[in-house]
């Protein structure tokens, strides 16, 4: 469908009975200010902006996959129930894996398992660079799609829907759906299984623990996640598309595709940060 585009104009149109932009969190007093709200703005790698729609390079049109926030999601019913019900039998592994992937901004841990594939499989220094640069640039234009979605809905968050509602991280300055970090983890896995192809099912399941810590967080409904998931693996694929079209001077493609299985060390436990993370303090 290329209906992803279309925007929801009105609060009937979705179940929410108001947008982020217009409801303090909760134990707050005013609206939140917003981060980097014009970062959907920024310059992409892999894609082009044409109004309110992305192209590819070539100026093809892409519809984006993400559902529509529309009346057929209850974020304020269904959705925010799950949320609740999450955060009140919230386990000692789900609060790990909720601080693991919530401590710093949503590249930190893919950054980490970026070089731990590179020294496993032995990769050469220009094919490392490669590697980098392309999931780097990937994950800059995940963050700003998604960030051009989130602000273009406006979702609340779950704790602008009940206002008693304890998240157990702090909830981010920016619209719910669909999440930032299920976006870019969506990305990473795609573009790390097309040079990793023997790691893919590893990669897939930090993928979806990451989306699905930002439940385990109480600042995502489930649907932020599962969504923004959808979305980050659909513009990895588009991305991998454009890389497979290169080639170097003797004809062959720059990309090889690695299939012999070295069983890198990427999964978290214990969970702990291959570079610490220090949270601010309170006074």
């Amino acid at each position: 469908m290329n209906d992803h585009y279309e925007e929801c104009k009105h609060t009937s149109e979705k179940n929410v009975p108001i947008g982020w932009s217009t409801l303090s969190y909760s134990n707050e007093t005013h609206v939140p200010v917003p981060e980097e709200p014009n970062s959907d703005s920024w310059q992409t790698v892999y894609f082009k902006r044409d109004k309110s729609r992305f192209t590819d390079l070539d100026g093809i049109t892409v519809p984006l996959e993400i559902r529509r926030p529309d009346i057929s999601i209850d974020f304020a019913g269904e959705q925010l129930y799950d949320v609740e019900d999450t955060l009140r039998y919230l386990n000692r592994r789900e609060k790990k894996i909720a601080t693991y992937w919530g401590e710093g901004p949503a590249t930190k841990q893919w950054t980490p398992i970026i070089d731990k594939l590179i020294d496993t499989y032995k990769i050469s220094a220009p094919r490392a660079g490669r590697i980098l640069a392309a999931v780097h640039s990937g994950l800059n234009d995940a963050f700003i799609i998604s960030w051009y979605f989130k602000f273009k809905w406006d979702i609340a968050r779950p704790n602008q829907l009940n206002q008693e509602l304890e998240s157990f991280l702090d909830t981010p300055r920016h619209p719910s759906y669909p999440s930032g970090h299920a976006t870019v983890a969506g990305t990473a896995e795609i573009l790390l299984s097309y040079f990793f192809e023997s790691e893919k099912d590893k990669l897939k399941d930090l993928a979806e623990e990451c989306a699905m810590s930002r439940l385990y967080a109480g600042v995502h409904f489930p649907i932020d996640n599962s969504e923004g998931l959808r979305l980050g693996r659909h513009i990895g694929r588009l991305i991998v598309k454009q890389l497979e079209k290169q080639y170097d001077a003797d004809g062959s493609k720059v990309d090889l595709r690695i299939t012999e299985f070295k069983d890198a060390n990427l999964i978290p436990p214990p969970y702990k940060q291959a570079i610490p993370f220090n949270r601010e303090k309170d006074d």
